[in-house]
């Protein structure tokens, strides 16, 4: 449609209602963002974002990202207006209330056309990096007919504080990320009061550094915001910043331009002032018909494009493939199965770190949407392989990114690539620094996204770098973390085993928490025990009285425990936990077999040892660490903490002989 101001200002007024209705009808939400972004907003939508309200999941529709979640009033006006099938008018009117789709920040499981979970300030504009990325890889793949779209991200002046956008935009300079641009809604506000308070920060300046583009607009000028648009749109060889000049607020007369409009309901005398200030006459939750006309308009020309783009489809010999890797399905064969049968038969002292590399080697030219990376330890994560080379601005078919020293930045990207849809990410740093990361890999875990994290050096294993490096509560919290699985594997059979899963397990993201340390063979069977998440790998051959669970490298230290036990006449199962996450989904009878009520049950991790008693009950024994580690060869470390057999083994025949 053509930007006609006197179209476009009811247009954008039509959001502004309806943010401050729905908020004020929940007494809880944020009116503010919506009411300033709301005219470039109704721009974007009218003339630049390619989407089609009846296929929200066309795969070559441009991705809208709003990073300022707080603000999720913009959004599910946009969807309802411009003619999504949801939310309903019925679904705003009870904004933020149970059971309505429209939650206090926007979840990507709960309506189409919300491309992701946002609200954690910045995660946003960093999933928007990896949703450029995965576009430019497989535009790289597939060529232009098949993938040729955007990526717009609405950001707050919170969102370009948080770290993680210094760590996201500098990925996306680097890598040239020209499909990408973000519009900084620059109201100046934030909860506390004026961004004065806080910042003096030149953020234009900040964004030319790291390679963007950037241009500024009046936010309340429809012709200015459509230059400004227009000029990203146009730079295709770099990402570009669009500085939203706005009023916080705009359109409310008397509380507009101050946070008084951020975080709460503008009141009843507010909403009929700005009424009048607008001149929008119609009662709360209803659109005038021609408003309504003209925004469901804005999708006919994203229909018309996804149509033509069908027709390509149809006719692209890559069809298949693509859709394939769009809709997330493993390629078919048996290939790697067969790879890793050939394991079975040897006996490989090798750390999992290694085993892992050594599986990924297997994997990766077999899953050609696998894209790995680490943030500066690819020696020590071992997640490059020979089919990876570099995803470059040179290259974006590569696939493997260098992301620097930046945790948070990889994790949150890789939530994005995962959600664009045609890629698996993987990515690698130490156990330790998962600290780092943590808030992304939740976001994986609450938008069901298969996201694999390769945590290396697990454990005092790491030796001489010292408690700072150590992991000690880590694993422990990184299992509180519901829908996220957290594999320990204890060899290069459960190694290969617990990857298989991360890949199988398409709405559940992964972390392999891997040795630095060589670990022996234990396993020689192919049965895929690792998918019970527990299983006894050896059972006692004297009448059983203890029963020893542990997890990666502490297994092969409880099969020597269960050797000098057996020796003294006293019966050990060996029960090797890879998995606790798909142990706790196994049938009650499967679990009681594993744990058995009538005997001593005993823990051994080189972590925490809060939440064994789940396992061990208050009566067992858990070995484990609660205190920080110290700076020396792995060996001295086991010894010096208890985890060897002769540390162990008297601890489990005084409690028996009590």
């Amino acid at each position: 449609m053509s930007l006609d101001p006197s179209r476009l200002a009811p247009m954008a007024n039509a959001i502004r209602a309806l943010s401050m209705d729905a908020v004020q009808a929940a007494n809880s939400g944020h009116p503010g963002m919506p009411m300033g972004m709301a005219d470039v907003a109704a721009v974007l939508w009218s003339k630049y974002l390619k989407f089609d309200p009846a296929a929200p999941h066309w795969p070559d529709r441009d991705r809208f990202v709003l990073s300022a979640g707080h603000g999720s009033m913009l959004i599910y006006s946009l969807l309802h207006l411009s003619g999504y099938a949801a939310p309903t008018m019925d679904n705003i009117r009870n904004f933020r209330q149970l059971g309505s789709p429209c939650a206090g920040h926007p979840e990507n499981f709960l309506l189409d056309g919300v491309e992701c979970t946002t609200g954690p300030l910045g995660q946003g504009v960093a999933m928007a990096v990896g949703m450029a990325i995965a576009e430019r890889h497989l535009n790289a793949h597939f060529g232009d007919g098949l993938v040729d779209h955007r990526t717009w991200t609405v950001a707050g002046d919170g969102c370009l504080m948080e770290g993680i956008n210094h760590e996201a935009i500098g990925i996306a300079g680097h890598l040239k990320l020209g499909h990408l641009n973000v519009l900084w809604d620059s109201n100046a506000i934030t909860i506390d009061g004026g961004t004065d308070l806080s910042t003096c920060e030149d953020i234009p300046a900040r964004y030319r550094a790291t390679g963007w583009h950037v241009t500024e607009c009046d936010g309340h000028d429809f012709a200015d915001i459509d230059r400004a648009l227009a000029e990203a749109y146009a730079e295709t060889s770099r990402p570009t910043l669009v500085v939203c000049k706005t009023v916080i607020g705009k359109g409310a007369p008397n509380k507009q331009g101050t946070s008084a409009t951020h975080g709460a309901p503008l009141g009843a005398e507010e909403i009929a002032a700005a009424r009048a200030e607008l001149g929008w006459d119609s009662p709360p939750f209803e659109v005038p018909e021609p408003i309504l006309a003209d925004w469901r308009s804005t999708g006919e020309a994203g229909a018309a494009s996804h149509a033509q783009w069908q027709k390509r489809c149809d006719a692209s010999p890559h069809k298949a493939e693509f859709l394939r890797r769009m809709a997330g399905d493993l390629p078919a064969g048996d290939e790697a199965a067969k790879a890793f049968a050939e394991w079975l038969g040897k006996s490989q002292n090798i750390a999992s770190r290694k085993a892992s590399e050594l599986a990924l080697e297997v994997l990766t030219p077999l899953l050609p949407e696998m894209i790995g990376g680490s943030a500066d330890l690819t020696g020590s994560n071992n997640t490059k392989t020979k089919a990876t080379g570099p995803l470059t601005a040179a290259d974006y078919g590569g696939r493997y990114l260098y992301y620097g020293i930046r945790e948070f930045g990889m994790a949150a990207a890789m939530n994005g690539m995962v959600l664009h849809g045609g890629v698996i990410p993987y990515g690698g740093t130490f156990l330790i620094f998962s600290d780092y990361c943590r808030n992304a890999v939740r976001l994986s875990a609450l938008q069901q996204v298969r996201a694999i994290y390769v945590f290396t050096h697990d454990s005092i294993g790491l030796g001489e770098d010292g408690p700072t490096h150590q992991p000690v509560e880590q694993l422990m919290s990184l299992r509180l973390i519901p829908n996220l699985n957290v594999f320990r594997p204890c060899d290069v059979i459960e190694t290969a085993e617990c990857w298989n899963l991360a890949l199988q397990h398409r709405d559940t993201p992964s972390v392999l928490a891997l040795s630095r340390q060589n670990l022996p063979q234990l396993r020689n069977d192919g049965d895929m025990l690792s998918a019970k998440g527990a299983y006894r790998l050896r059972g006692a051959s004297a009448a059983r009285k203890v029963v020893l669970v542990a997890t990666g490298s502490e297994v092969a230290l409880a099969a020597e425990v269960a050797d000098c036990l057996e020796a003294e006449g006293i019966g050990a199962d060996v029960v090797s936990m890879p998995c606790a996450e798909l142990f706790e989904l196994q049938d009650q009878s499967y679990r009681a077999d594993i744990f058995p009520a009538d005997v001593l049950k005993v823990s051994i991790e080189a972590g925490s040892t809060l939440g064994w008693e789940r396992y061990t009950g208050h009566d067992g024994i858990n070995i484990g660490l609660n205190r920080f580690g110290a700076s020396a060869p792995a060996e001295e470390l086991f010894a010096k903490f208890g985890f060897t057999a002769d540390a162990i083994v008297p601890k489990i025949l005084n409690k028996i002989n009590y």
